[in-house]
């Protein structure tokens, strides 16, 4: 992440600390050296009355900080203003890529026949949004100190290729953060629907028995953290290429999104994806795996999602949705003993 936080002190945050947060000692001003305001000091001029000195995130990519990068009393390598700097980004960062690529999906994949769908809830949309919102900044307030540890080194975070343990690696690296993550989320997952934590932290999630893009974020806040905690402890315990760990944060809440979409591209035995997904908001204690269904498979919680999915004029027909509805009731039963969920009228609503 140092390298996305030199980014954005670069073209946001160096300006606003300067602005906030100014230097207490005098800056440069015109005197014996610069006896003209039309002499104005140079970036190096400031620099060099700093204590802080700029050295590029990464060999690859930089990016040249300006005046203003030396003019607040918190430099660039104040642990509080990283940590605080951090929990903006990993907040606003988070709630962008929610609401643009949850929206893109909403518009161009998402099937609004789902409104009409029995065990959609009334406002359900605007439900899970309110969800995400209140989760997003609280996972972040746990989130931004794991980045701010990776900012200063304590991590095995690499830039070059060649720091990694071999050329084979660079590539390598990418099955090992997915196979390691994939082991680690289902057994959170699984541990979350256990009866003593289940109520407590994961039914807000599962309050979305026909999720929408939007139900992607809309999570319990300790249960969004300890669900994405994988993520971030894999670069303190393997190497990573610090491009690769930004590609697979993004990628990742790209996916969460994906799994509740509601389009089943292909019967895949293997890829864990939105059927797969569906299967578990509709029967709960099956399919916990985040991207495969290998240890469902393994651990004997995996459900082959049903055949009429993939078939469009079967997958919203009413038969298929009067048998979802009774066979969610009996688990609801089961899991939650009732139903306190709000659900839209029956009467058809019109597609928006």
């Amino acid at each position: 992440m140092d390298l996305v936080l030199e980014a954005f002190d670069t073209f946001l945050f160096d300006p606003l600390y300067a602005t906030f947060l100014p230097a207490k000692t005098p800056g440069l001003a015109p005197n014996g050296t610069y006896p003209s305001l039309k002499e104005v000091p140079t970036t190096a001029a400031y620099a060099a009355q700093h204590t802080w000195t700029y050295e590029p995130a990464s060999q690859y990519l930089s990016f040249t900080p300006g005046k203003d990068a030396y003019m607040s009393q918190w430099p660039r390598d104040d642990w509080r203003r990283q940590l605080l700097t951090l929990f903006l980004i990993t907040w606003v960062f988070g709630l962008v890529i929610y609401y643009v690529f949850a929206t893109l999906s909403y518009v161009f994949v998402f099937d609004k026949a789902t409104f009409n769908h029995p065990k959609y809830l009334k406002n359900q949309i605007s439900l899970e949004m309110r969800q995400t919102n209140i989760a997003l900044p609280v996972m972040a307030v746990f989130t931004a100190p794991l980045f701010l540890l990776e900012v200063r080194g304590h991590s095995k975070i690499y830039d070059s290729f060649h720091e990694a343990p071999g050329m084979w690696y660079n590539y390598m690296q990418f099955p090992f953060f997915f196979m390691f993550t994939d082991f680690c989320i289902y057994w959170i997952h699984r541990g979350l629907h256990h009866p003593l934590v289940y109520k407590r932290l994961h039914k807000p999630h599962h309050k979305w028995i026909m999720p929408t893009p939007y139900a992607s974020h809309a999570f319990h806040p300790l249960d969004g953290y300890a669900q994405g905690l994988p993520y971030h402890i894999y670069p303190f315990l393997f190497p990573l290429q610090k491009f690769a760990y930004v590609f697979l944060f993004v990628f990742i809440n790209i996916w969460t999104v994906l799994i509740h979409d509601g389009e089943y591209v292909a019967e895949n035995p293997i890829i864990n994806g939105a059927a797969c997904h569906t299967m578990h908001h509709l029967y709960f204690n099956f399919n916990y795996g985040q991207f495969t269904t290998l240890w469902d498979r393994l651990g004997g919680s995996y459900r082959k999602p049903a055949d009429e999915l993939f078939q469009k004029e079967l997958k919203m027909c009413q038969s298929t949705w009067k048998k979802q509805n009774q066979d969610v009731d009996k688990m609801i039963t089961e899991v939650e003993g009732s139903d306190d969920r709000k659900y839209e009228p029956e009467e058809p609503k019109k597609v928006r």
